[in-house]
């Protein structure tokens, strides 16, 4: 290589993300070690298998879009991006990227020989860590550097740095006696239960309370009798964002560590509870406890600590939904078991149920509450007054928490949404069989509700209703996929991006009602389609494709367009947050580069393409 291009090199590359982590002497040899090349639109790089033909690449111009085998696309990447990591992974067994790689246009790139860089990296052994292969250890020692705040670092942390290593692990066939014994000398309060060296159960201290010394059952039975079966695992290097997720998601309190089927340790809510550096994660447990809505009030702050910790962590959009759900679900519920405390006990059964993106599970920093009242059909007056008072409690606690109030009013506290079931019938079979614009918007805000508080089968019972009367209905269908269509991505006819011409949002364009909400409805169209009884967007089209409604491309094109949209609006309320403003879904197109531009040109092509196909499909061809 000529001499006098590696000042540039060296200058380029300390800019960027690892390498600007690296002192400067390793800087300037890993400069002097990298070869250039170029590659043309649509030419894709081959892979070597031999030690010396395995480089990192590092994009210097132009861009890269990365597939799985399978066809699914992985990742695009621009300036600045890096790939090829898992070539430093001694331990994989095929030394074969499980990806392809193609230049999407003219690309000049910096290779860094693999031998070359393990080399250097065994002189600065302290460094290594972030050229791991695991993005997960990438992920850990970049972002341990930018998150000073304890709050928000535990979340790159790995599990094997918080979990106990005081295990049990016993065979099935152990007497609930032995296991309870080995359970108090090793102060563990989880027995993992294996059989044929394959897990198959978990036994917590509390269920050798609950299920043998309250049931009164005998000691010598053997412990497969009491254990939870199929439990959920995590592995040591995997970050506590997943574990919490996984604790979460599915209220389980122990998670075994497994490391090749060997189970190296557990991680319960009690070990992490005890490291204050974590509380955030369990910010749940906290709302459960809590007395007060000012005692709920205060908790926004970590709220909105772990919404930046999963942003600034490149989690995935859907991932953030389901946690910010989970959060915003327990909110509900302490409040509403505050205010039958308050009003006390309810006069009639009823359910409290969510809709719009708290029903979807996608919620985010801007979700306000989309709630309503199911009650039974033996109500009467005086109980509706109950459940008035009730909603407006828990609807203005909720506006106390950071929720704001819904600007269309689709809450419980308003009368048209709090009636008796055989009501709720009786609006559902008009709305569909009369989709007239309000008619429509009011099914389409309740067509995804999701069941939170109270008798669950009201719910059940009105979706059943809800999906027997839209097959009944000849015009519901396509009048849903006429309005889903009457708004078009903001793109104009030379490609250019549509901003808004005056007002304070001037030279922005709203990301959710041009974008995201269109995939939105269109997901909604689908899911009915197809029957799928699930409210997530992401859901609805797998559903979708599963029926043969999309064809695998379209799946793909549109699943990406989504997740990109969500990401860019998510790091947008990030950015708002961060600088102390209000979040709205108002983005500035020339805030960013021109890679980001073009994708979003692309994202709002696929959009208008499944407006197209939908209509031809829905539409056109009645």
């Amino acid at each position: 290589m000529n001499q006098t291009l590696i000042p540039n090199i060296h200058d380029f590359i300390a800019t960027i993300d690892p390498f600007d982590k690296l002192p400067k002497d390793l800087q300037r040899k890993i400069a002097c070690c990298i070869k250039i090349t170029y590659l043309a639109k649509g030419e894709q790089i081959h892979f070597g298998g031999e030690d010396e033909l395995r480089y990192l690449y590092v994009i210097r111009t132009g861009s890269m879009e990365q597939r799985k085998l399978n066809g699914m696309l992985r990742a695009k990447l621009g300036a600045e991006d890096l790939f090829g990591f898992t070539f430093l992974d001694e331990a994989k067994e095929s030394k074969q990227e499980d990806y392809s790689a193609t230049a999407i246009e003219n690309t000049l790139l910096y290779l860094v020989p693999h031998s070359d860089l393990l080399n250097l990296l065994e002189e600065y052994p302290d460094f290594a860590e972030h050229f791991a292969s695991n993005v997960q250890v990438r992920l850990h020692s970049a972002l341990d550097v930018v998150w000073s705040d304890s709050e928000k670092g535990v979340f790159v942390k790995k599990v094997s740095e918080v979990a106990s290593d005081k295990i049990v692990v016993v065979d099935a066939s152990t007497p609930i006696r032995e296991v309870a014994r080995e359970i108090m000398a090793v102060c563990s309060p989880t027995a993992v239960i294996t059989e044929n060296g394959e897990i198959i159960g978990l036994v917590t201290d509390r269920d050798m309370t609950k299920r043998v010394i309250v049931a009164g059952l005998d000691f010598n039975r053997p412990v497969r009798e009491i254990m939870t079966p199929n439990p959920l695992t995590v592995g040591p290097n995997d970050l506590v964002l997943k574990a919490s997720s996984i604790m979460m998601q599915n209220n389980v309190r122990s998670l075994p560590v497994v490391d090749n089927n060997n189970v190296v340790g557990v991680l319960t809510t009690t070990h992490l509870v005890r490291n204050n550096r974590i509380q955030a994660v369990f910010l749940i447990e906290k709302i459960k406890y809590a007395n007060t809505v000012d005692d709920l009030s205060v908790l926004t702050p970590e709220r909105q600590a772990i919404f930046e910790a999963l942003v600034e962590g490149k989690v995935s959009g859907d991932i953030i939904g389901h946690v910010m759900t989970m959060i915003m679900d327990a909110y509900n519920r302490r409040l509403l078991q505050m205010a039958e405390k308050h009003f006390g006990e309810p006069p009639c059964e009823y359910a409290w149920i969510v809709a719009g993106s708290h029903a979807r599970n996608e919620v985010h920093m801007l979700s306000d509450q989309d709630n309503a009242i199911i009650l039974s059909d033996n109500a009467t007056t005086e109980d509706r007054e109950y459940f008035r008072e009730l909603a407006s409690w828990v609807c203005n606690a909720l506006d106390a928490c950071a929720y704001p109030l819904c600007t269309g009013k689709y809450m419980a506290v308003n009368p048209k949404w709090c009636m008796p079931l055989k009501v709720w019938k009786a609006s559902y079979s008009k709305w569909v069989s009369n989709p007239e614009y309000d008619s429509l918007l009011n099914v389409t805000v309740f067509l995804e509700t999701r069941w939170l508080y109270g008798n669950e089968s009201f719910n059940a019972e009105l979706q059943t209703h809800l999906f027997d009367s839209i097959k009944k209905s000849s015009v519901f269908l396509s009048s849903m996929v006429s309005d889903s269509v009457s708004v078009s991505p903001p793109l104009g006819i030379f490609n250019s991006l549509v901003l808004e011409k005056s007002g304070e949002n001037s030279n922005t364009l709203n990301i959710k009602k041009f974008a995201i909400n269109l995939l939105v409805d269109l997901a909604r169209i689908y899911g009915l389609s197809s029957g799928s009884e699930k409210g997530e967007t992401i859901a609805r089209f797998n559903h979708a494709y599963e029926h043969n409604l999309l064809s695998e491309d379209m799946l793909k094109n549109v699943l990406g367009s989504f997740q990109f949209l969500t990401q860019v609006r998510l790091s947008q309320q990030l950015t708002a947050l961060k600088e102390g403003k209000v979040p709205d879904n108002h983005i500035d197109p020339n805030a960013f580069g021109s890679f980001e531009r073009k994708h979003l040109k692309d994202a709002f092509r696929i959009i208008a393409d499944l407006q197209e196909y939908t209509k031809l499909r829905f539409v056109d061809s009645e």
